[in-house]
């Protein structure tokens, strides 16, 4: 039997939402003492009631927890207060920028210039050129050659244990 999902909205009646305040609260100590224990991970919980009590859960202190959150929050302020690293950099290369862009403009000109030259020297000088552009040099072709007819020879056997009188063996 499925449970029937509830719709998260307040709970108007008091009696009810009291009793599903104990129960949840409950389940949320058992799991920050199970995460606690699992991860070995220093958990504090604090929870007020809607009268004001107060509710707390803390593995190890909470003074000891709220002491370092504090401290954590205050590292976290300083740093947000400075400003970025990258920020900093990106301010100083303002001027630059214009200099970066003209230098990239010309360094793939003179790609495009060598890719256009090796193109035509590939072309006009070996009609079998590798997609990559690569130049086949004569003394290359004539190994090639060579490697192809003795390849031809050679053979191989796929299923080594039915040449040599094997059974089942693939």
């Amino acid at each position: 039997m499925a449970r029937e999902k509830i719709q998260i909205k307040k709970i108007d009646n008091v009696t009810a939402r009291q009793v599903t305040f104990s129960k949840r609260r409950r389940g949320l100590f058992k799991k920050a003492q199970e995460l606690s224990i699992l991860c070995d991970a220093e958990v504090g919980l604090i929870i007020f009631s809607t009268t004001g009590k107060l509710f707390e859960y803390a593995s190890t202190s909470i003074e000891k927890i709220t002491a370092r959150y504090k401290m954590h929050s205050k590292t976290l302020q300083k740093i947000e207060a400075q400003p970025s690293h990258e920020l900093h950099l990106e301010n100083s290369n303002l001027s630059t920028e214009g200099q970066l862009m003209e230098e990239n403009t010309r360094l793939r000109q003179q790609i495009a210039v060598l890719n256009n030259t090796n193109n035509s020297n590939n072309s006009s000088t070996n009609n079998s050129s590798s997609y990559y552009g690569d130049v086949v040099e004569p003394d290359n072709v004539a190994s090639e050659d060579r490697l192809s007819s003795s390849s031809g020879s050679v053979t191989t056997n796929r299923y080594p244990f039915e040449a040599a009188g094997g059974g089942d063996e693939p």
